[in-house]
């Protein structure tokens, strides 16, 4: 099934005292494009997440973001510099000596003074947090992958309906490409007549002409190869892999079909169908830009 590039997937879990978030989105690229945001103490994360995501996941520009907030004090320690604390005591008693000042140091007055601590955490194990957050990521990628399914089946359908007008458009053209031989060949004897007049007309010149001018304009090669296109295009858009870069060739092979057919076109009925299935092809083009 097709998915589309645009998808959006988010996931949160509480796992081993740690409330972990990721969440996943993406929007059209040509290529694979990463991004990660991660806290600066888990950097770590982020390469580990990327090749994770790409072998998920074949194209689009995709951003992730993880939180972790951990509620386990546990592995966490806090020093006292006594020396430090020591001065800064001294120094508040001179000052209330020096300008007679009451003697009410506390512990409370004493510890806004942060650089009398020193707060340490004990290595963690970045495995074990790497299986926690791939267990979230798993989540998320899980939702963004369906949302970009759901939005990919109605690509389909939509590029379905569009090749069934091309296909009409193109049967129009073969049916009316023949009478414009017809057409040609009756003006082309009428206006021999009326230079003519009452002599005989050269009815073997104008099978000739009118053979001439009929390879010029045939159009049934390029129509067949047209059809062929489209048949090709249908079949792709049941495959399982990610089909949009063969899908984006597909429609530059339908439009230079197209072209030549405008290009060969004597009437004005064809001409216009032209302009419109090259109209159709431009949305589909459009479409699949959208696609995995």
């Amino acid at each position: 099934m097709i998915k589309s590039m645009t998808g959006y997937g988010r996931a949160q879990r509480q796992i081993d005292g740690r409330d972990i978030t990721v969440e996943i989105k993406s929007v059209n690229h040509r290529f694979f494009e990463f991004s990660a945001r991660v806290p600066r103490m888990y950097g770590y994360l982020e390469e580990k997440l990327k090749s994770y995501v790409q072998g998920q996941i074949s194209r689009g520009k995709i951003e992730v973001g993880v939180t972790l907030q951990s509620f386990d004090a546990g592995n966490v320690s806090v020093a006292i510099n006594k020396d430090m604390a020591g001065a800064y005591v001294a120094a508040l008693r001179e000052l209330g000596h020096e300008y007679h000042l009451q003697d009410d140091i506390t512990l409370s007055s004493i510890s806004r003074f942060s650089d009398i601590f020193t707060v340490s955490k004990e290595p963690e194990d970045e495995e074990a947090i790497w299986i926690a957050v791939k267990s979230v990521a798993d989540e998320a990628v899980t939702k963004f992958v369906s949302m970009r399914m759901v939005e990919g089946g109605r690509l389909k359908e939509d590029l379905l309906g569009r090749l069934t007008t091309i296909e009409s458009q193109v049967a129009i053209v073969t049916e009316q490409s023949p009478r414009t031989v017809g057409a040609y060949r009756e003006r082309l004897t009428a206006k021999i007549q009326e230079v003519l007049e009452d002599r005989q007309i050269d009815e073997t010149r104008i099978i000739t002409e009118a053979a001439v001018f009929a390879d010029k304009i045939a159009v049934d090669e390029e129509t067949v190869r047209l059809s062929s296109h489209i048949a090709q295009f249908r079949d792709i858009l049941t495959h399982e892999e990610p089909v949009g870069r063969k899908l984006d060739f597909l429609v530059q092979e339908m439009n230079r079909e197209v072209n030549t057919i405008g290009s060969k076109a004597q009437d004005v009925t064809i001409a216009q169908i032209v302009v419109d299935i090259k109209s159709e092809i431009e949305k589909i083009r459009e479409q699949i830009q959208n696609i995995e």
